[in-house]
């Protein structure tokens, strides 16, 4: 290794030092002073709004020069609106309970041993994240609610915007009296600064989180020497059943794909039950083309809709992230549930019926993290759940599953009490 790959890995591995060392502060420090941290965050990110929306203006410049696809462009973008919701993020999770030291149960054996299962910080977290500067403050915000000390390595097209969030947030915490080692930041864009993480850092780091592009995480859970909590694409799928109330289909397919396509929540494939697909795609099919969308049919789909492009097998295991939607026509719950499973991410998926059975049999056959019955697949967010804010979507089986807040952000320990027992 060279000089220089000498010094970048002191460095990330003094970070990942540093890092415990925040993590036994946020452990020690009270609610309330996580809470007033959170709270001091959200008002230092409004303080220096100019400086970081200059900052995001670099990057979007950069962004434009650079050839950044249009729906990165999106979620790298910001402006006083998306600022303020981004403050008003932390605040939301400066507003929920505290999860440390919650009892989440409580026995006594016979032989009088009091055992209690306890909520419990994790330690140390990585995040790996890609062009959404807000992931910034919403990770440090949940990660000091949690007790969680956090390194941040947000992507070179976002490093400016990352960097004036991060600023802010430092100024926060240090005037509520925490020390910023609890939330860190990589300054360096160098792609060996994410090698050195994955490597845990002198098994300083406990849990890696990548949020971004499948490559991003597909790399992290190659390479990774420690636990990694997945977050996948998002190929979400909305199935219209026949029994689905065909205004109400209208309006969450149309929501669920044009409100924002560039969100991991956002509806890729639409499923149309075959039993009446006649009668319901051509209306959904017409709002979504006046809305801008592409559609990609099968077969049948281009029988009943023929403006529709044909889709190829790559169309159904596509997340597009833009005004683009594949359509197919299914043989009921269960042929949707089939498609589903061949295709989908385990994500989220959705079922338009008015028919109980049926929305019950589509939650029993679907396995994803987020399973929805008359609602948009938008519905995909941390915030939505009323977790204040999210680091991601995790579509893992073990630990934590879907929008991941500051709960999902602990684990749990026994504490076991006793008055002198010994074991024959």
């Amino acid at each position: 290794m060279d000089d220089a790959g000498m010094s970048l890995q002191a460095t990330m591995t003094a970070m990942g030092q540093a890092a415990r060392h925040g993590a036994q502060a946020l452990r020690v420090a009270t609610p309330d002073q996580r809470t007033a941290a959170l709270k001091a965050m959200a008002a230092a990110i409004r303080a220096d709004a100019d400086t970081i929306l200059a900052a995001n203006a670099r990057d979007l410049d950069k962004a434009g020069a650079g050839g950044l696809t249009a729906p990165m462009v999106e979620r790298l973008m910001l402006n006083p609106a998306r600022l303020e919701g981004v403050a008003a993020g932390v605040e939301a999770v400066a507003a929920i309970p505290d999860p440390l030291g919650v009892e989440t149960a409580r026995w006594t054996r016979p032989n009088g041993l009091d055992i209690a299962r306890v909520r419990t910080p994790i330690g140390v977290i990585a995040m790996i994240y890609e062009s959404r500067p807000n992931v910034t403050a919403d990770a440090a915000a949940l990660c000091v609610r949690s007790g969680n000390a956090v390194i941040l390595r947000g992507g070179s097209e976002c490093i400016h915007s990352n960097l004036a969030i991060h600023a802010a947030i430092a100024k926060g915490l240090k005037a509520a009296g925490i020390s910023t080692d609890a939330v860190q930041i990589v300054r360096t864009p160098d792609r060996d600064a994410v090698g050195a993480i994955l490597g845990g850092l002198d098994r300083t780091i406990d849990l890696i989180i990548p949020r971004g592009g499948k490559n991003l995480v597909a790399r992290v859970q190659q390479e990774a020497r420690v636990a990694v909590l997945g977050h996948l694409e998002g190929l979400n799928h909305v199935f219209v059943h026949a029994a689905a109330d065909p205004k109400k289909a209208v309006e969450i397919v149309l929501n669920a794909k044009m409100r924002r396509v560039s969100v991991c929540g956002a509806a890729e494939t639409l499923l149309v039950d075959r039993a009446a697909a006649e009668a319901l795609l051509p209306s959904i099919a017409d709002a979504l083309i006046k809305a801008g969308c592409e559609l990609r049919g099968d077969g049948p789909s281009r029988a009943i809709e023929p403006t529709m492009k044909p889709a190829v097998e790559a169309d159904w295991s596509t997340e597009y992230l833009a005004p683009t939607i594949s359509v197919a026509v299914v043989d009921g719950v269960d042929g949707a549930a089939a498609h589903i499973a061949a295709y989908g991410s385990g994500h989220t998926d959705a079922i338009l019926t008015e028919d109980a059975a049926a929305a019950d049999r589509f939650i029993a056959l679907v396995d994803s993290a987020i399973v929805l019955v008359n609602a948009s697949t938008q519905f995909a967010d941390g915030g939505e759940f009323g977790f204040g804010a999210e680091i991601g979507i995790a579509t893992d089986k073990l630990h934590a599953r879907g929008p991941v807040g500051a709960e999902q952000l602990t684990t749990f320990k026994y504490v076991v009490r006793g008055t002198g027992q010994t074991r024959p």
